[in-house]
């Protein structure tokens, strides 16, 4: 029985990786996940803190970072705001499909992450904020955690070309968070919807590594805190640090199979 459950699962992937991978259907996918994040945009009060470093860097290079599961609203606003940026994506499918939908908010796709074409987002990135006419937008625990943790890309970014690092943080007074390893906050309409734009941060070209990291923390605990003062004004959840994806659907797994056998007293 099992095994049969498995060919089956395993056929079922094949099917979606197949039909995801067509680019007219991808777009179609692209264009129904984008219409409903406008309306929860154009259906909310939206309050932007420190919005003149937004508007002064938003056409320059600068490194605007976020947190993987803190994406959705962030994309209207940088369409309204006129924003010329690249995006790093991933080159999954499911990646691909962001990548368009983000296309549909004004952002270029950079594909690659840290643990796939790693090396082609460092150098495309530094061709994006050496050519000095875009920003670069990352979230720097994805693509698979470990989650509310910088990674070194970007401060790798900011050292090697001087573009000082953004962060930016939202949250939304009536939201739903998805039960995977970033807690994806999905707003709903008529939110309140406060996002915050931090003080630019640069790392010195000729800075040591015990000053990046120094730098890294800084700047890392600065967004948990944020965050998660946010979320409390709203009466959220508490964001955990350092779930990672794969560990993440593992204990899910797990969890399930133990109140599967319980449920059958086994």
């Amino acid at each position: 029985m099992a095994s049969k459950k498995s060919f089956f699962r395993r056929a079922w992937k094949w099917f979606w990786d197949l039909v995801l991978g067509i680019g007219i259907l991808q777009w179609f996918i692209a264009i129904i996940i984008a219409m409903p994040i406008w309306f929860v945009y154009l259906t909310s009060r939206i309050k932007i803190t420190n919005y003149e470093t937004f508007k002064k860097y938003r056409r320059r290079p600068a490194i605007f970072v976020f947190w993987h599961g803190r994406s959705m609203m962030l994309s209207p606003i940088i369409a309204v705001g006129r924003m010329r940026a690249y995006a790093i994506a991933s080159q999954h499918h499911d990646g691909r499909i962001m990548a368009k939908v983000q296309r549909l908010f004004g952002l270029r796709p950079l594909y690659g992450s840290t643990t796939h074409g790693g090396m082609s987002v460092l150098r495309g990135g530094l061709r994006v904020l050496g050519g000095g006419r875009y920003s670069l937008c990352i979230s720097p625990d994805g693509p698979g955690g470990p989650s509310l943790r910088i990674q070194d890309g970007t401060m790798y970014f900011s050292k090697m070309t001087g573009a000082p690092i953004i962060p930016v943080c939202y949250s939304a007074s009536r939201a739903k968070f998805v039960n995977r390893w970033d807690r994806y906050m999905i707003a709903k309409p008529f939110s309140r919807i406060n996002c915050v734009v931090g003080a630019p941060v640069v790392v010195p070209r000729r800075a040591t590594d015990d000053e990046v990291q120094k730098i890294k923390n800084d700047l890392e605990k600065y967004m948990v805190e944020t965050v998660h003062k946010m979320d409390a004004e709203f009466n959220h959840m508490v964001v955990e640090q350092d779930l990672k994806a794969r560990k993440f659907k593992n204990m899910l797994r797990e969890q399930r199979a133990a109140a599967r056998n319980i449920k059958w007293g086994k």
